[in-house]
């Protein structure tokens, strides 16, 4: 018998005995079906941490140097935390050097931030998070304006009280109003609005356009920071590979302005998305792993259901494997028959389970904030694993058929 015929009877036992084909692929279905659901959850959440959460946060090609972490997820020992309020703090001094010590062509941004209270006469006072920025900041972080313009190179030399606010800020300060040219207050003191920058988005509800950015000589720095103090240095590369050599040659001459030696640990951080990254990858890890554990119970279960019912139909076709022996068919030729059988059953079953875990991920992304992206690997995974199983699951029935003899598999069934 061919490939393609024993593909078609099979599909024909399917088709005869719906109920009973039905109750068989279920193991391998819902197996099958929580594998591509897992692996979309994994895959969409993963992709959104990257570009939505921490791509947000952290430009393209960039690291931070910064006294402790600004991203952390997961848990955090009372040690670690004692370590980081330990540190010496970066200061306008270490500036210049690091600025110095970086390769040619490279973008670097001085950053300070913190929430301050900030009010106008169009609407009550409301906390917002501030930023003060060297000039190169806005060109790292790539951000443009909807209204008004970015500051110029002469308000960043003189510290002019202007801001940039983001769209949060300028709907709550200045409803149905034009900002550009009005003024916020923090502390008093004015800063006259002449940008709203694009609209950036949220994540996990905590939007990203609560916030103003002002040049970082301005006064506002003294709202933010102690005197002289400064929370990071952002730079920026071409690419990977030339991020890589910048963070060393930080790396170098911050060791060196702090006096470590070779055997004491960095007392400060570059902080790359990776890093921001690496609880979640180890989360990441653990879901993988619980979305293979979990659906290879469903595929052992439907294995076993698919391995009896194969003996079911071996004792069924009884006279017809000793009608097909007696014509001349070897045993390999029946060993390849149920096997053939099993694992098309299997396949119908997985590739099923494919469009149910398709259908199940996108429903669960639009009734929760879980997002999923399909995985085209997991498809092909899913099927292969389903015919896996067929074949595993109908070696020991195949076996039995093909060692039937001849003759007593007549007399059996007459």
């Amino acid at each position: 018998m061919s490939l393609f015929e024993a593909v078609r009877l099979a599909l024909q036992q399917i088709r005869a005995q719906k109920l009973k084909s039905f109750f068989t692929l279920l193991g391998v279905m819902i197996g099958v079906m929580f594998l591509i659901t897992v692996v979309s959850i994994v895959g969409g959440m993963n992709a959104y941490m990257k570009d939505e959460l921490i791509g947000k946060i952290m430009a393209i090609n960039s690291f931070t140097l910064r006294h402790r972490p600004y991203v952390n997820m997961g848990d955090v020992t009372d040690a670690q935390i004692r370590d980081w309020r330990s540190r010496r703090r970066l200061t306008n001094d270490d500036v210049p050097v690091v600025a110095e010590a970086l390769p040619a062509g490279v973008k670097w941004a001085v950053e300070n931030m913190d929430d301050v209270r900030a009010s106008t006469p169009y609407a009550r006072p409301r906390q917002v998070r501030a930023f003060t920025v060297s000039e190169q900041y806005f060109e790292i972080k790539r951000m443009g304006v909807t209204q008004g313009r970015l500051p110029t190179p002469q308000e960043f030399a003189h510290g002019t009280p202007v801001v940039v606010i983001g769209h949060d800020v300028a709907e709550h300060f200045f409803p149905s109003l034009d900002p550009i040219g009005r003024q916020i207050r923090v502390k008093g003191v004015p800063f006259t609005v002449i940008g709203v920058a694009e609209k950036q988005g949220s994540s996990f509800g905590i939007s990203f356009d609560k916030f103003m950015t002002a040049p970082e000589k301005s006064v506002m720095s003294r709202f933010l920071n102690q005197h002289d103090v400064i929370d990071g240095v952002i730079v920026q590369t071409a690419s990977a590979p030339s991020m890589l050599e910048a963070q060393e040659r930080v790396r170098q001459v911050m060791r060196t302005r702090h006096r470590l030696r070779p055997s004491q640990p960095d007392d400060f951080e570059l902080e790359t998305s990776d890093s921001a990254l690496a609880f979640w990858n180890k989360l990441k890890g653990y879901m993988v792993i619980a979305g293979v554990a979990l659906p290879a119970i469903g595929l052992v279960v439907g294995a076993i259901v698919i391995m009896n019912i194969m003996l079911v139909a071996v004792a069924e076709r009884t006279r017809e494997i000793g009608i097909r022996k007696s014509l001349g068919a070897r045993r390999t030729d029946i060993l390849r028959q149920f096997l053939i059988e099993s694992s098309t059953l299997a396949t119908v079953g997985a590739a099923l389970g494919v469009a149910g875990g398709i259908l199940f991920s996108q429903m669960i992304a639009a009734v929760s904030p879980l997002p999923a992206s399909i995985e085209v690997w997991s498809i092909f995974v899913g099927v292969g694993v389903g015919a896996g199983v067929g074949i595993i699951a109908g070696v020991y029935p195949a076996s039995r058929a093909a060692l039937l003899d001849p003759i007593t598999a007549l007399r059996q069934e007459t």
